[in-house]
């Protein structure tokens, strides 16, 4: 495809200059890298912390619920999150919000019951794929190492192709060279860092992006001088659909949950994921990074507050969008936007520049910067964590020393960073936005979310059900994709490939068929009997090396604290009654989200009343500043003593009143020796057991 004409057309249009652009991408990005490794260093220099292999993979296995909910947030809230959501809302009125928001809440509210399984079953492993390999063996390890490298991949080329575009739009910044400078400041960071680095810059993402969502919400509901109240964007919304009614909508308006081209997208957008949260080892990463009795809190603290995001952003941004598409302050004005440029994620950015003008260009540039970036670097360490343990660990060096496999990881980072700018190359020549591959994920990945779920849920799935279900289900999907494709349009290309209907049933069969070839390969292979007891002896990374280094017992970096039986079953003990809760909370708050709330609305045909529709946004802005308290204050309140200690410290060698060996002394004294990473409430548990 040739891009030049389109090219032209957004410098024409941009208006922010690509100083701008480059201001925001090597300027911010490098704020925030130099920011991230001072942190890191402060972190080493004043709470003691080693940055060994299990630290920078594992950011220890300490991390509260706060900063675990904020890190959840920020690695779901892609590009995507803001630019597909506002253009479904741009698509099909006030369903399109509500669906993208519901259809990927419910996975991770259902993820949180998978991470509680994976801290009982299996407390030592680094990635999911370790726990596959310990019950299944190598066939089934090498199966669900593709799938979840692949997943990887498709997010990580959603993040920077979507990026990109709406780099160019704002800014007339040539699409390749944001390409390649957008992953720029996150492999800096992440190298110096780890999973630590990434997880606290997830939470300063997050708490900006969050600011910048009220700012918009605030501006077109409340002060805007075209729009400024729900009730003119209402007004405005039924002048919309005068102009151009929604095909398959109730009375073709912007304002009813029954959108038939709303609820597909809704079935395929639930499908998809489901691959991209069970298959994504990003989110693994962070059940592992919790400590145990923070892993179910931060997990649905997070799900519940990344709803907002979605949901009012785009009901701000592509309500605004139709309302304002007939100003002259619309870059599009007079012509409606093309559907090339509304899957290119174009909406947002328009939207912004009509409401705001400036302001909203940069904001935007912002928001969508910071997604992207946050949402990159927990791909990076996923994946860098995948090729260092079960790649390189597993088949080349079993015996690997703690000093190698960070080697390694630095090497991944830099090497899938590559990779990915240059397949987002390719993509861009070849026409392929962010949307497509938004629709088109769950085809690819979805046949692996039941087998890799069952593997911690059910003892009776079989080395030959688990390998050969997800394989078996992607030939499934991809026939039932490119089947459906050709008989809808008669020949195979990206337009209608990607249209809603191949799309459906390529997800659903993804997603679906596997249940048969599960119950088909048990009946043939027999139901096993597994014990659980071969992913206890998962082990932890090597660092000894480390401790040389520091002069410190190699027991106390590898893993701290050896705990007694005891204390191992009173750990069992909470992480079992956890689960049970998990599952009763996660089934309730699905049901919610996807029956209880929108079903009625979407059966009943109701077109929203301007009553209706103010108070529709006036709980989508109380939610977003209870996200805003969620995952941007209640982390910072969680860890008020570690910060008040680590800035006294800070103050007192400044100053010259204390001498970093004191200050060692001082934090000692606290929190225990080097490279003893025990939680304060694991502590208090240990405390508990020799008492008793």
């Amino acid at each position: 495809m040739d891009h030049a004409p389109a090219a032209e057309e957004h410098i024409a249009n941009a208006t922010l200059g690509q100083g701008a652009g480059y201001a925001v991408v090597l300027g911010l990005g490098g704020a925030f890298a130099i920011g991230m490794i001072a942190t890191t260093f402060i972190l080493r220099r004043y709470n003691r912390e080693l940055q060994t292999s299990e630290m920078f993979n594992t950011a220890g296995r300490t991390v509260k619920s706060g900063l675990v909910a904020a890190a959840v947030v920020s690695s779901w809230t892609w590009a995507a999150t803001l630019l597909q959501s506002t253009g479904v809302c741009y698509r099909y009125g006030v369903s399109g919000p509500f669906w993208y928001a519901s259809g990927a809440t419910v996975q991770i509210i259902l993820f949180a019951t998978l991470a509680i399984e994976l801290k009982r079953r299996a407390p030592n492993a680094h990635t999911y794929l370790e726990v596959i390999k310990a019950r299944y063996g190598t066939v089934a390890h090498l199966v669900f190492m593709v799938f979840g490298v692949i997943t990887n991949i498709l997010v990580s080329l959603m993040l920077i192709v979507g990026g990109s575009a709406t780099l160019n739009a704002l800014t007339g910044m040539h699409t390749i060279a944001a390409i390649y400078l957008l992953p720029l400041g996150v492999i800096a960071y992440t190298m110096v860092g780890g999973l630590k680095a990434t997880i606290l810059t997830d939470w300063a993402h997050t708490f900006i992006l969050l600011l910048i969502i009220i700012i918009f919400a605030l501006t077109a509901y409340a002060s805007h001088d075209v729009l400024g109240s729900p009730s003119a964007v209402y007004d405005l919304l039924i002048e919309a659909a005068t102009r151009h009614p929604v095909d398959g909508n109730k009375e073709g308006s912007y304002l009813t949950m029954q959108s038939r081209e709303g609820a597909i997208f809704f079935v395929i957008n639930i499908v998809g994921n489901f691959g991209t949260v069970f298959l994504d080892n990003g989110y693994y990463n962070k059940a592992i990074a919790a400590s145990p009795v923070h892993a179910l809190p931060g997990y649905i603290i997070g799900g519940i507050c990344w709803f907002a995001i979605p949901w009012l952003t785009a009901t701000t941004m592509g309500l605004a969008g139709l309302a304002l598409e007939n100003n002259p302050r619309f870059p599009t004005y007079p012509d409606r936007m093309l559907d090339s440029d509304v899957s290119a994620g174009l909406v947002l950015p328009y939207a912004a520049v009509a409401l705001l003008g400036k302001g909203g260009a940069m904001a935007t540039l912002l928001i969508v910067f910071m997604a992207v970036t946050s949402a990159f670097s927990s791909q990076l360490i996923a994946v860098s964590t995948i090729c260092t343990y079960d790649l390189y660990r597993a088949y080349f060096k079993p015996e690997a020393s703690g000093k190698r496999l960070i080697y390694m990881s630095h090497c991944v980072v830099v090497g899938y960073g590559l990779f990915i700018s240059t397949f987002s190359v390719g993509l861009w020549y070849a026409g392929i936005s962010m949307g497509y591959l938004y629709v088109m994920m769950g085809v690819i990945i979805s046949s692996a979310v039941l087998p890799a779920t069952l593997a911690l849920l059910w003892s009776g799935q079989n080395k030959w059900a688990a390998a050969g279900a997800p394989v078996l289900g992607l030939a499934t999907s991809l026939t039932a994709w490119l089947v459906t494709s050709k008989k809808q349009c008669g020949e195979l290309t990206v337009q209608c490939t990607g249209s809603n209907i191949p799309m459906l049933a390529g997800n659903v069969a993804a997603l679906l068929s596997p249940i048969v070839f599960i119950l088909i390969l048990t009946l043939i292979f027999g139901v096993d009997k597994y014990d659980w007891k071969s992913m206890l002896e998962i082990r932890r990374g090597d660092d000894d090396d480390f401790a040389q280094e520091a002069g410190v017992n190699p027991e106390e970096v590898n893993g701290g604290h050896e705990d007694t039986q005891a204390e191992f079953e009173v750990e069992q003990a909470k992480l079992v009654k956890a689960g049970k809760i998990s599952r009763w909370t996660t089934v309730i708050l699905a049901l919610a989200f996807l029956v209880l709330w929108p079903m009625p609305m979407y059966g009943s045909g109701y077109i929203f009343s301007k009553p209706f529709f103010t108070g529709w946004v006036t709980i989508g802005i109380i939610w977003i500043f209870g996200s805003f308290i969620g995952v941007g204050l209640f982390p910072v309140y969680e860890s008020r003593a570690t910060l008040a200690r680590t800035c006294k410290y800070i103050w007192k060698e400044l100053t010259g009143k204390s001498h970093i060996k004191t200050i060692h002394a001082e934090e000692a004294a606290v929190v225990g020796t080097p490279g003893d990473q025990t939680p304060p409430e694991k502590a208090g548990l240990k405390e508990e057991v020799r008492s008793s």
